[in-house]
Formats: C-alpha cells, sequence, structure tokens
C-alpha cells in the first residue's frame, strides 16, 4: 500500500533527513588512508546513540541478505557497492568509498548514500561518481506532480546511457517513510510516461548505482555485500526526496553539498 505523507509528516522526515545528512558529512570527513572501516562504523554509531536516533540497519533481516545485519552503516569498498558489510579493512589511498545510512527519529525515516574517494583520485573514478550524481539530479527533476514513475527511472537510465554505463535493476530505489522500505521498486533504466503517475506527498529513496563496466552483480560470504560481477570499480548516490505540489523536495542534502550542473 503506497502511502502519501502529509506537509507535517514530511517535515518529520526532514528532521531525520538533516541528521542523515550530518552523519555522512561526517563519515566523508573523516575517511582517510589508513582509517579502518570499522572505526568509521563506531563514530556512526556514537552519533546515533547521542541524537537518540534509531538505526534501520541493526537487526535487519531482508530476503536478500544474510540477516540480521549487525551494523548500523553500510561501508562499500571499490568494486563492492550496495549493503557493505563494515569489517577490519584499513582504507588505501585511491579506494572509493560507499556509505549508505538510513535512521528513523519520532517514528519517520529517512535514507541516503554517497561515494568519495579516498586520498588521491583517478580520473575514470571521479567520472564514474559524477554519473551517479547526475543521474541522481536528474531522478530527481523528474519527481514532479504529474509525471509518472517510469519517468524517474528514464531519467536515471538516459544519465547512465551518455556515461556508457551499464544498468543494473535488480536493485534500485524504493518508497520510504514510517520504515526504510516502503512500497513501490524505482527501477535505475525505465520508460517515461509510463507507471504510477506522482502525486504531491510520495516520498522516495532514489538511488542510481553503477558498475564501470558490467551490470551483472555478486555476493561476498558473508551475505550482504554486493559487488560487480567482473570486478569493476562502483558509484552509489542516494537521496530522500518528497514529491511535494512545489515540486521535488530533497530531504538529504548535505550542507556542503553541489549538485552538479550537467555536462
Amino acid at each position: 500500500m503506497i502511502e502519501l505523507k502529509s506537509p507535517a509528516e514530511i517535515r518529520r522526515m526532514h528532521v531525520a533527513g538533516r541528521f542523515v545528512a550530518e552523519v555522512l558529512s561526517e563519515i566523508g570527513r573523516l575517511a582517510d588512508v589508513g582509517v579502518n572501516l570499522m572505526d568509521l562504523e563506531h563514530h556512526a554509531r556514537g552519533m546515533i546513540k547521542r541524537r537518540g536516533a534509531e538505526s534501520c540497519y541493526w537487526d535487519y533481516a531482508p530476503s536478500f541478505g544474510r540477516g540480521p545485519f549487525r551494523n548500523v552503516i553500510c561501508l562499500s569498498v571499490n568494486d563492492a557497492v550496495l549493503h557493505g558489510l563494515p569489517h577490519d579493512y584499513t582504507l588505501r589511498d585511491g579506494d572509493v568509498l560507499t556509505a549508505d545510512l538510513a535512521v528513523g527519529i519520532d517514528g519517520w525515516v529517512a535514507d541516503s548514500a554517497r561515494t568519495i574517494i579516498v586520498g588521491t583520485p583517478a580520473e575514470e573514478d571521479l567520472r564514474l561518481i559524477r554519473a551517479t550524481e547526475e543521474a541522481l539530479e536528474a531522478a530527481i527533476e523528474a519527481a514532479r506532480p504529474g509525471n509518472r514513475l517510469g519517468d524517474i527511472s528514464a531519467a536515471i537510465g538516459a544519465v547512465a546511457r551518455e556515461y556508457g554505463y551499464p544498468v543494473n535493476t535488480e536493485f534500485g530505489g524504493h518508497g520510504i517513510g514510517r520504515t526504510m522500505h516502503e512500497d513501490l521498486h524505482v527501477p535505475n533504466r525505465g520508460r517515461a510516461g509510463h507507471g504510477l503517475k506522482l502525486r504531491p506527498g510520495l516520498t522516495l529513496a532514489l538511488e542510481p548505482w553503477f558498475a564501470r563496466t558490467t551490470d551483472r552483480i555478486v555476493y561476498d560470504p558473508d551475505g550482504w555485500t554486493i559487488r560487480s560481477a567482473d570486478g569493476s570499480r562502483t558509484a552509489h548516490s542516494e537521496h530522500t526526496v518528497a514529491v511535494t505540489e512545489d515540486g521535488p523536495l530533497v530531504l538529504t542534502r548535505r550542507e556542503t553539498e553541489t549538485p552538479p550542473a550537467r555536462a
């Protein structure tokens, strides 16, 4: 069942969204050569505890994972892109790190992800990250009343084609609100003009993610971490967005974030 949120409820989701943005900004600041992934995990735990928020990941046990997940943040490195299980790994120069976080505050949830480069960036990694960021902004722009769900998916897929990246449709965006995953799957490729008509009050987590040279995925033995099947590097950008009468409202925008201009 799709639940449309009232303006007051969207404001409450925005509270959670601002906190998610704060944590991801802090993780991005701390991630550096020589830092262990578990140090980032424990820092996120501390921030969540001090805020009185609730992790959406802790004890999460969906059908696609080997639950329960016993961490508060997903940290995926290089060819890992989704559901990265924090573990004893020390970041190296040039690593590509994706941090994905969802928390609830007072019963309302927000979800966001960002990919950064640790230390010295490679141009091809910067290009891959930029593609996901541009695809996310295109998806956000399409999240307007009167458009269709397929318009969002098509916008993401169009950016992927421009950059020459394949698109996996097994995992994508989703509805969000009182829980992390609500009804509606938002594939990262689709047909414009098709699907559910967007209405004010609809809240979605939009999350384009690309691997450089494949649309196929494999799982680590941990049962959670998803990697590109050919070992190519990956990137992932995500925001929680509300469809409003005035257009899309991004609930997880980081204070220092500058949306990329289309190339």
